[in-house]
């Protein structure tokens, strides 16, 4: 974790633990992590000011999510008691700022390297940008940028997630049109997906 005041904002950029297998004491100090970045919130700073908490939190808030709940139950990332110490963020007084702006299902920040899963879209919406109100409200456009997941030399298996406050800035096509166009034509010819 780090932070710095960017305009009058606190920007806090953190990476979650993994967590690895649920029950495992890597899954549990993921847990206490978490407890201690919501003790540093209420001590540190109070939801009417300005500050933003993005970055890779290893869970995915809801099944809205992941690309097949039933898939990925059972796992990390979405076991009830992540989800719940991803909520208790929330409840101290953060806005999900990608999906303020985006509600639709389908859209995912991390895709497994394995078995082509980025290019049928089997991913997960675990990267975030959480911000306080008075900043959330003041946000025009947000954006994972699935472009940046292509190309040589070989990417991240995550991809970034942008916002825009007060105006916006220079738009830029993350790649979502042509994907899902893709994968709808290819769902269409074969009538299935991997379950």
């Amino acid at each position: 974790m780090i932070s710095a005041v960017c305009g009058g904002v606190r920007v806090v950029s953190v990476y979650a633990p993994n967590g690895r297998t649920v029950g495992s004491e890597f899954y549990e100090a993921k847990l206490a992590w978490f407890e201690r970045l919501l003790v540093w919130l209420q001590v540190s700073a109070k939801p009417g000011e300005g500050l933003v908490l993005g970055g890779d939190f290893n869970v995915a808030p809801s099944d809205l999510d992941v690309w097949d709940p039933k898939a990925c139950h059972g796992g990390t990332h979405v076991s009830p008691r992540e989800r719940e110490a991803f909520s208790r963020l929330c409840q101290w007084g953060l806005v999900d700022v990608y999906r303020k702006h985006h509600p639709e299902p389908g859209r995912y920040s991390w895709w497994d390297y394995r078995a082509g899963d980025f290019h049928r879209n089997f991913g997960m919406r675990i990267d975030h940008l959480l911000a306080t109100r008075p900043v959330a409200e003041r946000t025009v456009w947000a954006e994972i940028d699935r472009e940046a997941r292509k190309g040589k030399p070989t990417p991240s298996d995550h991809a970034p997630v942008v916002m825009d406050v007060d105006a916006r800035g220079h738009t830029f096509d993350a790649g979502w049109a042509s994907a899902e166009e893709r994968i709808a034509g290819r769902r269409g010819k074969s009538g299935s997906d991997r379950r």
